[in-house]
């Protein structure tokens, strides 16, 4: 898959599942504003991609122009559960850079699910995405968008509420377009 695909296929995924059904009520104005950053790793390892994590972390927390960062690893971690445990090393990467409360990690898989869930149910669809992908966030900016906005506690039940609604085939569907 080239850079651009990818990017292509994260940025409908971005405006079609997470913007157009509302799953994010704050990722709109990011995208809209330009300050959404796509990037893509060619890493085939985990430690190819970590190094390629430290790098867009580097760019997030040294970029204000650069509100958020999707980083895209299409070549590796494509197992689910191997993607999960990467997290682990993932957050000890904050700490060791001391961006512990500083910058969050977001996943989102192609495979997501989550823990006490079938692989196949619809609430998994809320985190399924085109390609592996860590998003990079500000806890800074998170934490004036959730106080601003109400009923925050409420977003993740109104979106499992959502897909299940919505039923399997047409999520599916709707994803599949983001290839």
């Amino acid at each position: 898959m080239t850079h651009s695909r990818a990017i292509a296929s994260a940025r409908q995924w971005l405006e079609t599942i997470v913007v157009g059904l509302k799953l994010c009520p704050f990722a709109n104005r990011e995208l809209e504003n330009g300050r959404v950053r796509f990037a893509v790793t060619d890493a085939e390892t985990e430690t190819e991609l970590l190094m390629a994590l430290r790098s867009e972390l580097r760019v997030l927390t040294d970029d204000a122009s650069v509100e958020t960062t999707l980083l895209i690893h299409p070549k590796t971690l494509r197992d689910f559960y191997d993607f999960n445990d990467f997290l682990q090393v993932a957050d000890t990467l904050l700490i060791d850079l001391a961006l512990e409360g500083v910058v969050q990690i977001a996943s989102f898989h192609p495979e997501y699910q989550f823990e006490g869930t079938a692989p196949d149910d619809v609430q998994n669809y809320t985190n399924r995405s085109p390609n592996p992908m860590l998003h990079l966030i500000r806890e800074d900016s998170l934490a004036r968008a959730i106080a601003a906005y109400p009923d925050v506690a409420h977003i993740p039940e109104r979106n499992v509420a959502l897909m299940q609604s919505m039923g399997s085939r047409k999520v599916r569907a709707l994803l599949a377009k983001c290839f």
